[in-house]
């Protein structure tokens, strides 16, 4: 398992346009992908899952891979969360 910490410095937090778009991304990974704020996790590969934790900007995640190519995995969507969010 690989984890990931990160803050939000999107002045919208977790919105629906990057939400979506990473989602798609999560999902292009076998392995197991989960969000984690405030001890409540979400399957990043759901858009309900992941908007409904509420992330606002400033506030700390977890992102988590486990499974077949979990580095890979981590890699690319911890790049997509310093670059978009």
């Amino acid at each position: 398992m690989k984890e990931f910490k990160y803050v939000i410095k999107d002045e919208q937090g977790i919105h629906a346009r990057p939400a979506g778009l990473f989602v798609k991304e999560a999902a292009a990974f076998p392995c197991k992908v989960i969000i984690e704020k405030d001890g409540k996790e979400a399957d990043a590969k759901r858009i309900f899952a992941v908007m409904g934790l509420a992330v606002k900007c400033g506030q700390e995640i977890t992102l988590k891979t486990d499974g077949e190519n979990e580095e890979e995995a981590m890699n690319k969507l911890s790049a997509f969360l310093e670059e978009n969010l």
